[in-house]
């Protein structure tokens, strides 16, 4: 019964894993998963480059960078290089999951930071992928709500600040600013919604799309650093330094730990919805595929690679499951990252754009992590584990204040509400045992 669901499955789609479309189809099909996905990919470095202050040079390097190792991440994870590589139509990129430790740690590290975390964490990844099975027993379904909620809610601010103009602009607030980031909220979620197929899946492209031409309209866009960039620019070692040290490590390490989890749960959605046998090692070279991705990220000035979950449901929604066609999206996206007069036209987008699909993009985040906290059974022990790590993953992000006293270290790690939402689920987890 069950090998006769499963053929059930592969009949219904058009193109199975290692089937081959035409060079045509498989460039459509391709490009429609990096219009899934390519918000996702930019908004990263975008929102890095504004926390930051960095110059437009700095930013545009940091989103063709982006763009570039997204590429090359999805091609290895798609065609598979030795052990490395799930083999299977996955699209990877930099996740909203970084973004608030990688804030936490350029505001003190600068960038260099940033890419040593990055790479350090990989390196965490690939140990952690041999062992996935041990793993997965640390983080259950409550404690993996709690991050993802967290992950949300901590960045939801943020994404105000933009929708007003962006933190001490002179205008923040104004109507227009406001009016802007409402008209692209509104696109993004009617497309999202009522939207088929193309429209829906990239409703958040079309949001910022919309809300970028109505900027240009306007007169608020300044395409100055357009004219400056380069037209093509090869990537380079370590172009910003690197720094390692145990302090920007620690508030990678929650958010690794849900990109893990959040790969293992993508990778076998895509075998279910491909057919394929879900099996421990082909998850095992998915994860490992990760790391590999994001030290190689870390390396070329991009932040850490994982896979994209939007782009799991256009699969049974076009009923394509090739590999290779993920491989040429894969093509694509590299090619695009080497042209950075493309990233520049991104850089220059006004932050009211931004706040509005932010808005959409954080609240969802948090809405997701609800979703996932509704499985569990809400006895007073998990009530209780909940409301803590909760209440101090927030508390620290409004009040950072309340650590001024603590050493630099203890600082670094607590500074971010999800590292410390994640820390307090951890050990409430493991010492408030369950009663009988």
């Amino acid at each position: 019964m069950e090998t006769q669901k499963e053929n059930e499955k592969q009949i219904e789609l058009a193109y199975e894993v290692d089937d081959k479309p035409k060079v045509l189809s498989q460039i459509l099909l391709g490009f429609q998963h990096i219009f899934a996905a390519f918000g996702g990919i930019i908004v990263v470095p975008i929102i890095i480059a504004s926390s930051l202050k960095l110059d437009a040079k700095t930013s545009t390097a940091l989103i063709s960078a982006a763009i570039l190792m997204a590429g090359i991440a999805t091609f290895i994870q798609s065609k598979g290089i030795g052990p490395i590589g799930a083999r299977v139509a996955c699209i990877m990129g930099t996740d909203i999951t970084f973004v608030a430790p990688a804030a936490v740690v350029g505001k003190k590290f600068g960038l260099a930071g940033i890419f040593g975390a990055t790479i350090l964490g990989a390196f965490l990844v690939i140990i952690l992928s041999f062992f996935i099975k041990y793993i997965m027993k640390l983080f259950p379904e409550l404690v993996t709500g709690i991050v993802v909620c967290l992950i949300g809610l901590t960045l939801l601010p943020v994404s105000i600040d933009w929708a007003a103009g962006g933190s001490g602009s002179h205008n923040y607030g104004s109507l227009n600013n406001i009016s802007i980031a409402l008209i692209v909220t509104l696109v993004t979620l009617l497309l999202n919604h009522y939207g088929k197929g193309l429209f829906s899946s990239a409703s958040i492209l079309i949001g910022m799309a919309v809300g970028y031409i109505i900027c240009i309209c306007l007169g608020m866009v300044d395409f100055s650093s357009v004219a400056k960039a380069n037209l093509i620019s090869l990537p380079q070692f370590f172009a910003n330094g690197v720094k390692f040290n145990f302090d920007v490590l620690l508030p990678f390490i929650p958010a690794y730990c849900v990109s893990v989890i959040s790969t293992v749960g993508n990778l076998r959605a895509i075998n279910e919805i491909s057919g394929i046998k879900d099996d421990d090692v082909r998850i095992s070279r998915g994860i490992l595929s990760d790391g590999v991705g994001s030290v190689l990220a870390g390396i070329f000035g991009a932040m850490p690679n994982t896979s994209f979950s939007q782009n799991v449901g256009l699969i049974p929604l076009t009923k394509v499951a090739s590999r290779f066609v993920t491989m040429t999206a894969g093509i694509l996206l590299i090619i695009l990252g080497l042209f950075p007069k493309f990233a520049a036209i991104i850089n220059v987008m006004p932050q009211p754009v931004l706040g509005g699909v932010g808005i959409v993009m954080f609240g969802t985040v948090a809405a997701a992590g609800i979703q996932t906290l509704s499985h569990v059974k809400l006895d007073n022990r998990n009530l209780l584990i909940i409301a803590t790590s909760i209440g101090l993953g927030l508390g620290v992000t409004f009040r950072p204040e309340v650590l001024s006293s603590l050493p630099e270290s203890l600082k670094m790690i607590f500074s971010s509400g999800i590292s410390t939402g994640t820390i307090v689920a951890l050990v409430l987890n493991l010492i408030l045992k369950e009663k009988k």
